[in-house]
């Protein structure tokens, strides 16, 4: 297999074959992430991903599923994209799904045909970077996108049948913005509609614009209690049915998993719980992207 880079996948993607089909980011301007900075964004060929499915069609027995790196995948024309699942389906029969990253306008610029083809032939899981539902956050982070657009994009994946993944990160809007962040973004979820929804915690990463803006004290952090207190109010603002809600990524303060609507009460159970322990500021250690 030939990688380029550190490789960044979601957690549920933890045992599946990852096979880089672009490196770095299409976008990569948000002022948050550092992820792809060292990368020249560019499409590998599909000879090249071709050659390295066969690669580890010889490695691996049993392949359940297959994620297709790096960020935002989905802006791979729909053609090419067909015959790299289709090379999927013939040397991985026993896979049961691939999934990408789709940023909002990758998956604005696919036609409802285009995803319908790409879910018959494989497609089963886009993950989505919302990080905010909020207008003023997006144009705060350079996000590039308005959450008008965040929710057509989030639609389109789950009116072709693709289960949509979600991922918000808390502490984003900083002190000043934390309450307009849980509820705008509570809102925008449940306009969305998504299967799941994946809290991350902001990891200030010292090659990044927000770093400077921390350092400069335009931005203000949010204490370990304050990312729980912000979580609280985005949880109440939720009414998103048959969704699965987790918090299990390395960068969160406590870890969170239910499922909408029926574990609302205990998912904000799980926070008060947090909220009544002690000892969080000793977890920053331990957190990581």
């Amino acid at each position: 297999m030939k990688y380029e880079g550190a490789l960044y996948r979601p957690p549920s993607e933890a045992y599946s074959l990852i096979v880089q089909a672009t490196i770095g980011c299409s976008h990569n301007k948000c002022t948050f992430c550092s992820m792809y900075k060292d990368k020249k964004f560019r499409i590998r060929s599909t000879e090249e991903i071709m050659e390295d499915l066969i690669i580890g069609r010889k490695y691996y027995k049993n392949v359940k599923r297959v994620f297709l790196a790096d960020g935002d995948a989905l802006v791979i024309k729909t053609k090419e994209l067909i015959k790299i699942l289709q090379g999927i389906e013939v040397l991985f029969p026993e896979c049961e799904r691939v999934g990408i990253y789709g940023s909002p306008r990758s998956i604005l610029n696919k036609s409802q045909e285009e995803l319908l083809e790409l879910k018959a032939l494989g497609l089963g899981i886009v993950y989505l970077g919302l990080e905010s539902g909020s207008d003023k956050i997006l144009k705060d982070i350079e996000k590039g996108v308005n959450s008008t657009q965040m929710i057509e994009a989030g639609r389109k994946i789950v009116e072709a049948n693709i289960e949509l993944s979600v991922t918000l990160i808390s502490g984003i809007g900083g002190k000043v913005n934390s309450e307009l962040h849980a509820i705008e973004s509570a809102k925008t979820l449940n306009k969305m509609k998504p299967h799941y929804i994946g809290l991350l915690t902001l990891l200030l990463e010292e090659d990044t614009q927000l770093y400077k803006e921390v350092l400069e004290g335009k931005f203000q952090l949010l204490t370990p209690r304050e990312v729980l207190k912000e979580t609280k109010i985005l949880v109440e603002g939720l009414e998103v049915d048959n969704c699965i809600f987790r918090s299990n990524h390395a960068s969160n303060y406590v870890s969170l998993r239910g499922t909408l609507m029926k574990d609302k009460k205990l998912i904000l159970e799980q926070i008060e719980e947090g909220l009544n322990i002690g000892g969080l500021d000793d977890k920053e250690m331990y957190r990581r992207l």
